[in-house]
């Protein structure tokens, strides 16, 4: 959709100002002028797959693809709550058909595995959508080494992404970033963290910042096969990954936060819209933004070429060319 000059400069300006664009003010604001909704069954039979689903965006964003008709798989580390996930989609969508799947993101073997067992019964998966996320407050390992929001948010998507290339073909990869990767630069050198002071927030604006450029890498490597890949922030959206995280964040802003549903709304768009997107974009409110805040820090073409060799080899797909 191509805008006036006039809604274009103030569209820009709400996101430079983040209050405007980042909070409930934004979606209200911009409604008016952003792409139309998805049409009523436009993914219905279609099979989507969420990440983190068990509750805040993930379970928003499983809501809002199974009221437009998907099959929805749910995943997650706790088998109660996604129970109870389930449980509150059928009770508000009844007709809805809803699949759990217990499986940690940051459990490479496990991921790997619930990929193979996922494609070998799923030959066509309309839409993956990476939301699961972490936020330790002290530096985490997993079973396996890696640093656990750095599993959790690029390894552990890298693993599955490519576990399920195959019945993703023709299909979409929405990464659900966040904001705060604008404040981070690409940790080409140290993706683990383990240089300087840890801190749980600055790993994962880290890691979002990860997800920006693995959004462009699978664009490119995963274009071949039809696959769409995008990137969206939400914005600030009252759920546990805001008001658990980080409190007094939450406690001043409260009154501004987004609902889930509505800090989902653009990962629900770019699963189910028919409009033309191309692949490698970065979203917020239905409307590509830029990867950078400022033309400052920007990653290199080397950078980013250690950053993908260490994925790789870390993740072990695909295997890092010799």
């Amino acid at each position: 959709m191509v805008l006036s000059d006039t809604t274009a400069a103030l569209d820009w300006l709400m996101d430079k100002s983040l209050v405007l664009g980042y909070t409930k003010i934004g979606p209200a604001l911009r409604r008016s002028w952003w792409p139309a909704d998805p049409t009523t069954g436009a993914l219905a039979g279609r099979h989507v797959l969420v990440t983190g689903a068990s509750g805040g965006l993930g379970l928003a964003t499983a809501r809002g693809v199974a009221r437009l008709g998907a099959v929805v798989h749910l995943t997650g580390r706790d088998a109660a709550r996604l129970e109870t996930a389930r449980a509150q989609l059928q009770d508000e969508l009844p007709a809805a058909t809803v699949e759990v799947h217990v499986s940690d993101v940051s459990d490479l073997a496990g991921t790997a595995a619930f990929a193979r067992d996922l494609a070998a019964r799923l030959p066509r998966l309309h839409a993956l959508v990476h939301n699961a996320g972490v936020m330790p407050p002290r530096r985490t390992t997993t079973a396996e080494g890696h640093e656990l929001t750095y599993a959790t948010h690029v390894l552990g998507p890298q693993v599955l992404t490519y576990g399920l290339r195959e019945s993703l073909a023709g299909g979409r990869v929405v990464l659900v970033t966040s904001g705060g990767a604008y404040g981070q630069r690409l940790a080409a050198d140290d993706p683990e963290f383990t240089e300087g002071e840890y801190s749980g927030v600055t790993a994962y604006a880290r890691t979002k910042r990860m997800q920006l450029v693995l959004t462009r890498l699978w664009a490119r490597d995963l274009a071949a096969d039809g696959i769409g890949v995008h990137a969206m922030h939400p914005g600030w959206a009252d759920t546990p990954g805001i008001t658990d995280s980080i409190p007094r964040f939450a406690a001043l802003t409260r009154p501004l936060l987004r609902d889930a549903d509505s800090g989902a709304d653009t990962a629900v768009w770019l699963a189910a819209t028919t409009d033309a997107l191309g692949t490698g974009g970065f979203w917020h409110d239905r409307r590509r933004r830029p990867t950078h805040y400022a033309p400052v820090g920007v990653e290199t073409p080397q950078q980013v070429a250690r950053f993908w060799d260490g994925v790789r080899a870390a993740a072990g797909v695909p295997a890092p060319t010799a």
